[in-house]
């Protein structure tokens, strides 16, 4: 799989992953840098144009990747500090002082899922935070309590996944949460 930064070059490509919803509910990856009200008072159209303006400014705000130059997934990831919701949350709020980096999401189309497109991005989302000079990366993946999980839950990625590419969980606030780390050093 190539993977490559998400610009203004490739936008229709972040576009066609995000489908026409643009992610869950009209997110287009917008939810960790709001507020609540925020969140749902930018609800598609709205979150669509911040991001166009994140991506417009030449900030990089994830990473898709493509098969036989197809788009078949993205990943968000960043300094913690883009992401305010972070902050605020009792699960995800910060350990220590340390400046890490955070993979927030992933968004897989339904033809690409189960066959490894996360993993990859994940994979690909610590090596583009490490060539940013990040020292240390977090995810809050979510563990599922059957062997079902509805496809809502799965944008957080899971342990299994964040452990094949090397993190260990430091801390656990939520049953089905687990904090997770990899250190780039």
């Amino acid at each position: 799989m190539d993977v490559k930064p998400v610009t203004r070059d490739n936008w229709d490509d972040f576009l066609e992953v995000m489908g026409p919803r643009g992610g869950e509910a009209g997110c287009f990856c917008m939810f960790y840098r709001q507020t609540s009200r925020e969140f749902e008072e930018n609800k598609g159209e709205a979150n669509k144009t911040l991001m166009k303006g994140i991506v417009d400014s030449g900030q990089v705000p994830g990473l898709i990747g493509y098969r036989d130059g197809q788009p078949v997934g993205w990943v968000q990831v960043g300094p913690r500090e883009r992401y305010g919701r972070l902050e605020r949350s009792r699960v995800t709020n910060p350990l220590d002082d340390r400046a890490a980096w955070a993979v927030t999401c992933f968004v897989i189309p339904k033809p690409h899922r189960r066959s490894g497109v996360a993993s990859e991005l994940l994979r690909a989302a610590v090596e583009y935070a490490r060539s940013q000079g990040a020292e240390v990366v977090e995810g809050y993946p979510v563990e599922p309590k059957g062997d079902e999980v509805p496809a809502i839950w799965s944008w957080m990625g899971f342990p299994s996944m964040f452990e094949s590419c090397g993190f260990v969980e430091v801390a656990r606030r939520s049953e089905t949460r687990p904090f997770m780390r990899r250190e780039l050093s």
